[in-house]
């Protein structure tokens, strides 16, 4: 009788025992919920918009341009030999991806807590489904820079590409799992302390212009002591934005040892964001 009842059951729910768990066959088995969370974010975005996903690349087209009229027409700042509004299309292109899927994730608990209390289904396919969503926005942000990048070697400037873009789907997966990280660990401390939203806010922004994308890391370079140059290479974004600009232009201060601190830094945050993620899933209910 008792093996006919366990036999009713195809999947038992139970608290999750283990600090890390990042459960894929559960995952895999919920594809079709991780799909059409993924539609309809994207749907939802452009949904009754005039330019629909062409929204997609006004984004880093008009950020690209008031950089490029302020900071190199204005302050003159240099860009490794490559046209400057190419340069930071580059930076905003993997900028936008890290921030929009950072800033969204760390909303996972807040703004999922009426789905949450009312279904089961695996918690972590919110933050993927953000990492999804945002991959396709990238897709054509990537596409566009791709068309410039074309255009300014066909006008003749000294742009060669090298074969280290083979490696961007790398990049990538390393970009998701940094922003990932991040945002869950922030997302279980907004739990309890909702303030937080907008120091995050506040905080990405500021983040930006400490990151390599109105500037190249050479010029940070040359203007510090040398004794401090270890300061650049803190921020796990320089080894991402050096890199993606040395695959596609051939010139800038690509480090490699600064591209693995930032992968392992990337891994070791994922980690650490799962594990307080997962200890957080399993009482935020009662405590929001």
């Amino acid at each position: 009788m008792k093996s006919l009842e366990k036999d009713i059951w195809l999947f038992e729910i139970t608290p999750k025992k283990s600090f890390f768990n990042f459960n894929v066959k559960e995952i895999w088995r919920y594809r079709d919920l991780l799909f059409l969370f993924v539609k309809r974010d994207v749907i939802t975005f452009y949904k009754q918009t005039i330019l629909g996903p062409l929204w997609f690349i006004i984004q880093p087209l008009l950020t690209s341009f008031i950089q490029f009229v302020i900071f190199s027409k204005i302050a003159a700042i240099p860009s490794d030999g490559v046209p400057y509004f190419l340069f930071v299309l580059a930076g905003n292109i993997i900028w936008f991806y890290f921030s929009d899927t950072l800033k969204s994730i760390s909303e996972t608990f807040t703004a999922n807590q009426n789905i949450f209390g009312k279904v089961y289904f695996p918690r972590i396919i919110m933050p993927l489904k953000v990492v999804f969503s945002n991959l396709l926005k990238f897709g054509i942000q990537f596409s566009f820079f791709l068309i410039v990048l074309c255009y300014y070697i066909y006008l003749g400037y000294d742009i060669n590409p090298t074969v280290y873009i083979f490696l961007l789907p790398l990049i990538l997966i390393f970009l998701a799992l940094i922003s990932m990280g991040i945002g869950m660990l922030i997302s279980s401390l907004t739990v309890k302390y909702r303030d937080l939203n907008f120091v995050i806010t506040f905080g990405i922004s500021l983040f930006m212009y400490v990151s390599p994308i109105v500037y190249p890391t050479s010029l940070v370079l040359e203007k510090i002591d040398s004794k401090f140059h270890f300061l650049i290479y803190l921020n796990p974004l320089t080894g991402f934005l050096d890199f993606f600009k040395y695959a596609f232009f051939g010139s800038g201060s690509f480090d490699v040892l600064n591209l693995v601190y930032s992968l392992v830094f990337s891994f070791v945050i994922f980690v650490l964001g799962v594990m307080v993620f997962n200890k957080t899933e399993k009482s935020f209910i009662d405590v929001i």
